[in-house]
């Protein structure tokens, strides 16, 4: 559930991953959406059904090694996916033409052997995440915050897995427990508020935003902690409870301040740093 892991980037197109027995397994789709340069997803689908039935009629074992793993959609939910480990990727990759083959291997190469450094050295995997930040244009003040969140978030989870929270929509059902308590708004609701679609809701928050997502996750695994919660129905209670700690904490600054701290902004047209510097100088 490590969100730094479900998804990397490619010439700022994003590749949803999933580490499986022992190695990365990339979505296929995802690859076939860059390498042909499909921005949409049905699209990029179709593409691989035809392609993987060729495959199979030409005798090929590339389509039988892939692995039906589930990975989040644009809804939020997670799907059985067709996913494929590096080398059968590589395989997949000389069956499409592309001007982009050969430097997508060399990308794919490094970013599988990047996850062996990152178990050695769990400082690699912060120190990548934050580059790949700075490169899409976010500030250093609000890049720390969002790897904070990350490693809040890490934690939550964790907390859900002993707790005996196992399934992909449980978490999906206690994380919008807790946005709701925290910012009066779902996930899928508050990425319809910031003009979202695929993108990743904390990818296009505020500094408040994520200080607040972050007050709430962290209070809600403290709170499981504290009462030894247990089972879906225990943690949903807890997840609730943090969420309200935050909400009544945000309510209270908004009162102060006379501003509300949800907000419709968004990073697609500009980059959070360039917007951090404009508000800057007024």
């Amino acid at each position: 559930m490590a969100e730094n892991n479900t998804l990397v980037v490619f010439q700022d197109k994003k590749i949803r991953r999933i580490w499986h027995n022992g190695g990365w397994h990339f979505s296929v789709v995802d690859i076939i959406a860059v390498l042909t340069e499909q921005d949409e997803y049905l699209k990029a689908r179709k593409y691989w059904n035809k392609l993987s039935q060729r495959l199979k009629e030409e005798g090929s074992e590339v389509v039988t090694n892939c692995h039906q793993l589930k990975l989040p959609a644009a809804d939020g939910k997670f799907y059985e996916t067709d996913c494929a480990n590096t080398e059968t990727l590589f395989r997949i990759i000389q069956s499409i033409p592309s001007p982009k083959a050969e430097p997508f291997k060399q990308w794919l190469a490094k970013v599988g052997y990047e996850r062996v450094e990152e178990i050695q050295n769990p400082e690699l995997a912060q120190t990548r995440m934050k580059e790949i930040y700075r490169a899409k244009g976010y500030s250093e003040e609000w890049i720390e915050k969002r790897v904070r969140g990350i490693a809040i978030r890490q934690e939550l989870t964790d907390e859900w897995n002993k707790r005996g929270v196992k399934e992909d929509n449980d978490y999906a059902i206690l994380t919008n427990e807790i946005s709701k308590a925290t910012f009066g708004k779902t996930v899928d609701e508050y990425k319809k508020f910031k003009g979202l679609k695929r993108e990743n809701l904390r990818d296009h928050m505020t500094d408040l935003e994520l200080i607040f997502n972050m007050l709430g996750e962290a209070s809600t695994t403290e709170i499981a902690r504290k009462k030894d919660t247990q089972g879906f129905q225990e943690n949903k209670s807890a997840a609730m409870k943090g969420g309200k700690i935050a909400g009544d904490a945000r309510k209270k600054l908004e009162l102060e301040t006379g501003k509300d701290i949800t907000t419709s902004e968004n990073y697609l047209a500009e980059p959070e740093k360039n917007k951090r510097k404009l508000i800057a100088e007024k």
